[in-house]
């Protein structure tokens, strides 16, 4: 809802509050006018009128500029009206009252404090020539409703640039949002895929060491432009083929062969899926898996997501720990179902994270740990911590609200 919406339905009870008000002070004094016959058809053409354009108040686009050009008019009408009608200036407020600061108020609301002034000014006007001269409190009231008018105009301009800020905002974030959904894809996917071919043809040598390099590069430049937008100079070797992590290794290490993101398109809807179903998959000769005796249920696209970031957890316990152990290093997997909370723990007992390696990856656009795991939690409302101790492995542990999508 906009935020100037309220400002109008208020508008519209003042004007129905006003004209009321208007005719009350009128049938109280009537005995007071001099020519009361013209004061009582204005007055009827004026209820008339606002009942009849409370629609035009509904919004900006319905309060045109003929219809704001006619209300004023109307009102001008009626206070240049008042000396006819009290001749004797017994009675003191105009026809229209408090009425015609309506119109005033509609002109800030349409058009901000510009329009709101240049209507107070002829209004000013029009109250000076009813009485002939400029009095203490024909200055007073004047002055009010121009400062009102003008304040009110000021702050529409302020919260319509705020609601533009917003929405700009708003469009921003949502691209983020779907750049980093497909950054995940592409480095559960195709980034892994390049930087096997890179460490195979390496140890390969001969042609395939330059298959190798040449994956590499493309490696780098597609990180670099799914993290920041900005592709590197074509032939830049890249500093280093792996994610943040101390030692590369190769993919075919704990996860058994088990697929990246296994289970990631499984219960994508949003039936309620168990998530042990998920994980199971994983287990292997290298991967123990311990889970409740019980279903643990989440709906089915949170389970997805729960599960692809247990997989890019283990691709990273692969890839970084699955060489320089004896027969590679070995991962836990552990599902815990809290009251408000399933909680899924991925460890290994391998070479740990040297300090500051996840920071160093992440500036150099390798997103794995900030975009797979942490990135997936986050869109979830969950967190994900991560833990190393070098030279005894790392835990990763994934907490997801119940209540969440």
């Amino acid at each position: 809802m906009s935020v100037e919406q309220p400002l109008w339905r208020a508008l519209t009870g003042y004007r129905i509050l006003a004209v009321l008000y208007a005719a009350g002070v009128f049938a109280w004094s009537y005995p007071q006018y001099s020519t009361p016959l013209p004061g009582v058809l204005f007055l009827l053409l004026l209820g008339c009128w606002t009942f009849a354009t409370l629609r035009n108040l509904g919004s900006a686009d319905r309060c045109t500029l003929p219809f704001l050009v006619t209300d004023i008019a109307l009102g001008l009408a009626g206070i240049l009206l008042t000396p006819v009608v009290d001749g004797h200036h017994q009675v003191g407020p105009t026809l229209p009252s408090i009425w015609v600061a309506g119109p005033v108020l509609a002109f800030a609301l349409k058009g901000g404090w510009r329009w709101a002034a240049g209507a107070s000014v002829l209004v000013g006007i029009a109250n000076v020539v009813e009485r002939g001269m400029i009095t203490r409190s024909t200055f007073h009231n004047v002055l009010l409703v121009c400062v009102a008018s003008v304040a009110i105009g000021y702050v529409i301009e302020v919260a319509r640039a705020s609601e533009r800020t917003l929405a700009r905002a708003l469009r921003i974030e949502a691209a983020t949002r779907e750049r980093e959904r497909l950054a995940r894809d592409i480095h559960d996917s195709v980034l892994q895929v390049l930087a096997m071919v890179q460490r195979r043809g390496t140890a390969l040598g001969g042609e395939a060491a330059e298959l190798g390099r040449m994956a590499g590069e493309q490696e780098v430049a597609l990180r670099a432009l799914v993290s920041s937008g900005v592709v590197p100079e074509p032939g830049r070797a890249p500093a280093a083929a792996s994610e943040a992590g101390a030692v590369p290794g190769p993919r075919d290490g704990p996860r058994g062969g088990a697929d990246p993101g296994a289970g990631a398109g499984a219960g994508a809807g949003a039936e309620p899926c168990d998530v042990r179903a998920l994980l199971s998959s994983y287990a292997g000769a290298r991967v123990t898996f311990a889970e409740p005796g019980a279903p643990v249920l989440l709906p089915g696209r949170t389970a997805a997501e729960l599960a692809a970031a247990v997989g890019a957890a283990l691709d990273n316990v692969d890839r970084h720990a699955g060489r320089g152990t004896q027969g590679g290093a070995h991962a836990w997997i552990l599902l815990e179902d809290e009251p408000g909370a399933v909680i899924v723990s991925v460890r290994d007992d391998g070479p740990g994270i040297p300090a500051g390696r996840l920071a160093a990856a992440e500036a150099e656009g390798r997103m794995g740990v900030a975009l797979s795991i942490r990135g997936r939690l986050r869109e979830l409302g969950g967190t994900a911590e991560l833990v190393s101790v070098p030279g005894q492995g790392t835990e990763v542990e994934m907490r997801v609200p119940k209540d969440g999508e």
